[in-house]
Formats: structure tokens, sequence, C-alpha cells
């Protein structure tokens, strides 16, 4: 394919691409593979030229999920911009909460000024969410290759992780729980019994997954030495998360770039030698195991913390309501609404005021990285000084891993394109925002 060719997302430079294959009269075939297809880990397309079963050439197209979600948030508030952030990737939602909040709160300066039990309450969060996004990650990658049962693991551990959610936030998904200033409630009066139980649930069933396949004779043939990428192709393609630490490489901002007090928990930064598809699944086996290490020591300072502010104490940031679950899933407090409806004009003005306006972020910009589910997660923020994002922008690791597909499968067999893609596990919603 000419390297000059432009690619459209919702194809129809398919009959061109077929074209100019067939100038060329050789025995090149042409196959779209996607943008529907199951092991595209959603609406991806790729276009790839066979020899064979051999794979000559590869390239992805994408935005067939462009939601224009950074365009959407420069017309919201810094607190709304929450519910958009928390859609870019659905299934490690809590990553793109944390990172968007840490930004707004580095313009802010009020980085120091976060309780000491809202950050424990965000580490235990997005350390749960890192285990029910790797849960898909290897029970999706293990049913493409045939594994049906990793599937059904994945998916039966990652309901009970989903049915903490709901009991802390009131959702399942697109939670908006992690706002700028801290965590929008406090855990349930069950909340540390149910931590306790899901700890020890995760630590008896969690190892299912890798006797299954750690040592499985079809399952290593499948993934070793396939999607090999060195650390010299990874630094040159801006890979991270996984697909980095299979080269030996211990790069984990949870340690290197240190944010919410990861610096006082004592874990290990998985990493693997082999630079293909098993390594990638190992380390995402190992660090489910260190997620749950993390958990027993954010249960320990929940214990020891409970009772303290989850929020900063500056009315001008912090939302004005002690958000609840009731009835119809999430609200404000029963003592809120008494207060503010029948005992304070002041009290219902300044809710009114900071509910619809929202607070003001001085002039600048920032960038803050933390480590996702699948790599490194950054949001770039501007503002100039207004109650509202003069530019948001969001690097997702999906987003950049993808473009190392190429190299990963050019000069390979067609079947293993799938377990390559299914190593970096993309999510489209955060490739495509």
């Amino acid at each position: 394919m000419s390297e000059n060719h432009e690619y459209l997302s919702q194809g129809g430079d398919w009959a061109q691409i077929v074209d100019e294959a067939a100038e060329r009269g050789d025995e090149t075939v042409v196959v779209n593979f996607g943008p529907s297809h199951p092991s595209t880990h959603g609406v991806m397309r790729l276009i790839i030229e066979l020899d064979g079963e051999s794979v000559t050439d590869l390239r992805v197209g994408i935005g067939f999920l462009h939601t224009g979600i950074e365009k959407n948030m420069e017309f919201r508030t810094w607190t709304q911009g929450v519910a958009f952030m928390t859609r870019c990737n659905y299934v490690a939602n809590f990553f793109n909460e944390l990172v968007y909040c840490l930004a707004v709160e580095k313009l802010l300066g009020i980085t120091d000024d976060i309780p000491e039990r809202a950050k424990v309450l965000r580490v235990m969060i997005t350390e749960l969410n890192r285990i029910s996004s790797h849960l898909i990650a290897v029970g999706t990658g293990g049913l493409e290759l045939g594994a049906s049962s990793v599937a059904e693991v994945g998916l039966r551990e990652r309901e009970i992780i989903l049915e903490f959610n709901q009991a802390v936030t009131g959702l399942r998904m697109n939670n908006a729980w992690i706002r700028p200033g801290g965590v929008a409630s406090d855990l349930p009066e069950t909340g540390l019994d149910q931590l306790r139980d899901l700890i020890k649930r995760m630590e008896k069933y969690l190892p299912e997954i890798g006797l299954f396949c750690n040592e499985n004779p079809i399952f290593k043939a499948r993934t070793k030495d396939i999607g090999y990428a060195d650390l010299s192709t990874c630094m040159a393609l801006g890979v991270t998360g996984p697909a980095l630490r299979a080269t030996g490489l211990p790069w984990d901002l949870r340690k290197t770039q240190p944010y919410c007090g990861y610096e006082t928990y004592d874990f290990d930064v998985a990493t693997w030698d082999t630079c293909d598809c098993y390594g990638r699944f190992r380390i995402r086996l190992e660090e489910m195991d260190q997620s749950v290490r993390i958990l027993k020591q954010c249960l320990k300072r929940l214990e020891d913390t409970q009772g303290d502010r989850h929020m900063v104490e500056d009315p001008h940031i912090a939302w004005p309501a002690e958000l609840a679950l009731g009835p119809d899933g999430q609200g404000n407090s029963n003592e809120h609404i008494r207060h503010i409806m029948g005992e304070s004009m002041e009290a219902l003005i300044h809710h009114f005021k900071i509910v619809t306006e929202g607070f003001r972020v001085p002039a600048g910009q920032v960038y803050q990285a933390i480590e996702g589910a699948g790599g490194e997660l950054g949001c770039h923020l501007v503002s100039d000084g207004g109650v509202r994002p003069y530019r948001s922008h969001l690097r997702d690791p999906g987003f950049v891993n993808v473009q190392s597909l190429p190299a990963l499968c050019e000069g390979g067999m067609l079947s293993d394109v799938v377990p390559s893609l299914a190593s970096l596990d993309p999510v489209m919603g955060g490739v495509d925002r």
C-alpha cells in the first residue's frame, strides 16, 4: 500500500486499496479485519496485506468511536468534566477520573491539601479497577485463543468488583466518584467488611487463571515469541505499561513518579524478559496479585482514618453536599437538604452557585501522568482563569500502543495478529475519545 494513502475511518477507501494491490500484479491479498470483528476489542479496523498466511503490511484505522469528549469538556465546569472523563475508557474509568482530578488540583495548587483518607480511597478504587481491567484483558485475550474458561473466571471475578464499586459509588460504571479535592462520598457503613471479603476472594480465585494458562502448551504456543517488541522498539514508539515491562524495564509511574502517596505502599513492579505476548499476559497476572497486596494496606489505613474528611475543607472547591446512597442510587444527604431548604438561605445560595457555576481555576497549564491499567495515562489541561477548561487532552496509553501493531505483526502469521492485539489491551473508548 502507498505510504501516502489516506485511510478513511468509515471504510469508503476500500475499492481504492484493493485496486492498488491489483495493479501490482503479485499474489498479495488485502484483508479488511474489522471494524466489527470480535477480536478488535471494539470498533477498530485493521487493513492487512497478506502473502499467503504471512502479514506483509498492516495499517490501523481508528475513529469509529470518536465522541468529542475533550471538546465537550470546554463547555462544562471543572467538576462536570469528571462525568465526561470517566467515559473515555469504560473498562478502566477510575484512572481517567483520577488523572484529571490530579491535574485540576495541581492547577489549583491544592495537591498537598488533599486529605489522607481521600488519597487512600483513590488508591483503593484504582487498584480494584486495575484488577477488573486486567481481568477483561486476560479474559478476552484467552477467549480469542479458544480458552473460554479464562474468560468465564475473569468475568466472574470482575462482577464481584463491580458490585463493590456500586456499593461505594452508587454506579457500576461511569462513576464520576473521584472529584477535584477528594472523592464524592465515603465508604458505606459496611464498606470495610465488603473490602475485607473482596480481598479474601481475590486471593482465593485469581490464581485460577494462571493454573489454566501459564503452563498450558497450546496457550504458550500461541503467545510465546509472538508479537515481539524489544526495549528499543517500545521506547521508539512510546509504548508503556505491561508491553514495556515485558522487555524487563521496571518502568511504573507508581514507583518512578509517585502520586497519591504510592511511595508509602509496599509493592513490586512486575517485569518479564520475553518481549512477547506471553510476557505481557504473565505481567498482568502478577500485577493483579500486587494490587491485592496494595489493597490490604489500604484496608489498614482506612480502618485507621475512619471519620476523617474525604474532601478538602475549602468551601469554594469542595462539593457542598455529603453525597449519600439512597433509593434513587445516589443523591444529597437528608441533612444537607434540610439545611439548605429550611435553615439557611446563605447555604442555599452557596449550593446553587457552586453547583451551577463551579469554581475558578488559576490561569496556566499542566500535564499530569499516572500508571493506568494499560500504561502511562496523561492529562493535559489549560486554564484561562475561568470556571471551565480552556483545553483538555488525554494521553491514552491504548492510542499510543496500537501504533506498535505493524511492528508486532508484520512478518508474522495472520493468526498471530489476534494475540498481538489482545496483548496490548486497547479500549477503543480511550483510543478514539
